[in-house]
């Protein structure tokens, strides 16, 4: 992996390398950021254009493993030694800070209460994270998620060091001359990436294009925005940044402060705004999300670790998604919707503001999703894409399923 700006000299990383393991921990914020996390450890969170475990292995030059929920983890599994250098996974770095951690010999690292990173024995690696108190206080500003929408909301500052990661000292590929470039900041395309008759405006930041991706005619950009590996922009698109699509994501129609992981899509027209949607969802036609209140009031949206609707501190607010929930044409989701994980949404009006995982319906009422149909579905789904709904990955959902039955009180 090549230096960055964040590097130190090549001997302090060899001595980091030799000194610690280096593992990304949920510590304690698994249940606050679902349903995203209902699937995945808070590492694996798309913030920008990276996970927050490709991001932190980029700034520290070195592999990391995850410390998350025990039925996680065979997914994501612990690697463990003497000497451990644990980090907060919901902390988004800045030099200052990769920094100051990578000089951490002992201890924690702690801000405003809350532990930023620590040096832990491997009998202590589940308690490290726990208690500030005897930690020593960064100094510097840091920010750290609580919360899903979180993502969507700090996705801007994520995309722009993301991009400075992922392209400094490299040459993009030409740009076609089909082509309108707006702004002063740059637009980075990867080998196999195709771009024609599009409008990209980089006046409020960057815009990465990635391998074999596309973006086809006659789309509008606005950065700063990312698209992963073979993300495709059907025709007509109109983005509004920071918006990112993860690998394999379709997306079309409008866009504006979209985070979505992975294997998903939204193909068709149709509004998406101030939203984070998880892996293999599927958006029908002509659906639609409000991201504002017609009062312009606050937004709240349902929370699982306090198990109730809490204010988001937000005026716009829209949609969070959670893994395997497909919804279908025409539909309309209001402000501050949480939509849990292997969801079948159809038909006239709005959903609740909470759907619980593995829903079956819509505003004229639901019945569940049954665990048979939806792995068959998902089965379907994955093979789409070579790939295999796996016994791990069913043993995740039969946990999501089980977990869940407490919400589904139709």
């Amino acid at each position: 992996m090549t230096s960055d700006r964040f590097s130190l000299p090549l001997k302090v990383q060899q001595m980091l390398r030799l000194m610690f393991n280096i593992i990304l921990a949920d510590a304690g914020k698994n249940a606050q950021f679902k349903p995203l996390s209902w699937t995945r450890p808070v590492a694996d969170l798309r913030t920008g254009i990276l996970t927050s475990k490709e991001r932190w292995e980029r700034l520290l030059d070195q592999q990391c493993s995850v410390l998350t929920e025990d039925y996680l983890s065979e997914k994501w599994p612990l690697k463990s030694e003497k000497n451990n250098l644990v980090i907060n996974a919901a902390v988004l770095p800045d030099k200052a800070l990769v920094e100051r951690i990578r000089n951490l010999k002992n201890g924690r690292l702690t801000k405003n209460g809350e532990v930023i990173a620590a040096i832990c024995p491997e009998n202590e690696l589940t308690t490290c994270m726990q208690t500030a108190e005897s930690g020593e206080e960064y100094e510097g500003e840091v920010l750290i998620l609580h919360h899903a929408w979180d993502m969507f909301t700090h996705a801007g500052s994520m995309i722009k060091l993301d991009f400075e990661l992922l392209t400094k000292d490299r040459r993009s590929q030409p740009l076609s001359k089909t082509n309108t470039v707006l702004g002063e900041n740059p637009v980075f395309v990867e080998p196999g990436a195709s771009v024609e008759a599009s409008v990209l405006n980089t006046a409020n930041g960057p815009i990465y294009i990635g391998n074999d991706a596309e973006i086809m005619e006659s789309c509008s950009i606005r950065g700063p925005f990312a698209m992963q590996e073979h993300a495709v922009l059907k025709m007509g698109a109109k983005v509004y940044g920071p918006t990112v699509l993860g690998p394999w994501v379709k997306a079309g129609g409008e866009l504006n402060n979209v985070i979505f992981q992975s294997f998903s899509s939204k193909a068709h027209d149709g509004f998406l705004g101030n939203a984070v949607i998880g892996e293999w969802c599927n958006i029908g036609a002509d659906s639609n999300n409000s991201n504002l209140k017609n009062n312009y009031a606050e937004v709240k949206m349902w929370e699982y670790h306090q198990q109730r609707f809490v204010k988001t501190g937000l005026q716009f607010c829209g949609l969070i998604m959670g893994d395997h929930s497909k919804c279908g044409i025409n539909m309309m989701f209001n402000t501050g919707t949480v939509v849990g994980v292997s969801c079948n949404l159809f038909g006239q009006g709005f959903p609740r503001n909470f759907v619980p995982s593995f829903s079956w319906g819509g505003a004229n009422g639901y019945t569940e999703y049954k665990q048979v149909k939806a792995f068959q579905v998902a089965d379907v789904v994955l093979q789409r894409r070579q790939k295999k709904l796996t016994d791990t990955d069913k043993k995740i959902l039969e946990y999501v399923y089980t977990k869940t039955q407490t919400y589904r009180k139709f």
